[in-house]
């Protein structure tokens, strides 16, 4: 098991990140949740096997079609007491 945190910055906001980025995190079965942030970038934090977050993190450095994403910063983070994804507003 493994929780993380992660910032991601570029063209992010107007791409569907955040639906996109829900979509993938469900089907591989993380916990967690995305958001946008006041200055452009997107924090989110992914929870599950070691292996499905690491999945999850490589989807975030590509992002969706639309997206540009140029740096992606990943923290380990204390577990959560949390299921399922949401897209935080």
């Amino acid at each position: 098991m493994r929780t993380v945190r992660v910032r991601i910055s570029g063209r992010v906001q107007g791409v569907f990140f955040r639906t996109s980025c829900a979509r993938v995190a469900e089907d591989l079965g993380l916990a967690g949740w995305v958001r946008n942030l006041p200055d452009g970038d997107l924090e989110a934090a992914f929870q599950g096997e070691d292996r499905a977050v690491e999945t999850m993190l490589e989807w975030c450095r590509k992002g969706p079609s639309h997206a540009r994403v140029e740096r992606v910063e990943v923290k380990d983070e204390p577990a959560f007491p949390d299921s399922g994804f949401r897209i935080e507003r």
